[in-house]
């Protein structure tokens, strides 16, 4: 299985779920991606942010910060 954020493989131990929809505003569907892209994801947005628009893959991927992680993080595969 491969992460939808950096594309990697993800190895058991290495990811976990992450609300599309913060479940603080009532989100429920989950995505699996590996611990550092879901913290990435939670050190660039707010929960508002990911509720108001950075709910979907393509949303978070749209973000300069999020690509320039994506590049670092597949050098280090």
């Amino acid at each position: 299985m491969k992460c939808p954020i950096c594309n990697r493989e993800m190895v058991e131990g290495t990811y976990n779920d992450h609300h599309l929809i913060p479940s603080t505003f009532g989100g429920r569907d989950t995505i699996t991606l590996h611990k550092i892209c879901h913290d990435k994801i939670h050190h660039t947005f707010s929960e508002r942010d990911l509720a108001n628009y950075y709910f979907t893959v393509e949303r978070i991927l749209e973000h300069e910060e999020i690509i320039k992680f994506i590049k670092w993080v597949q050098k280090r595969s």
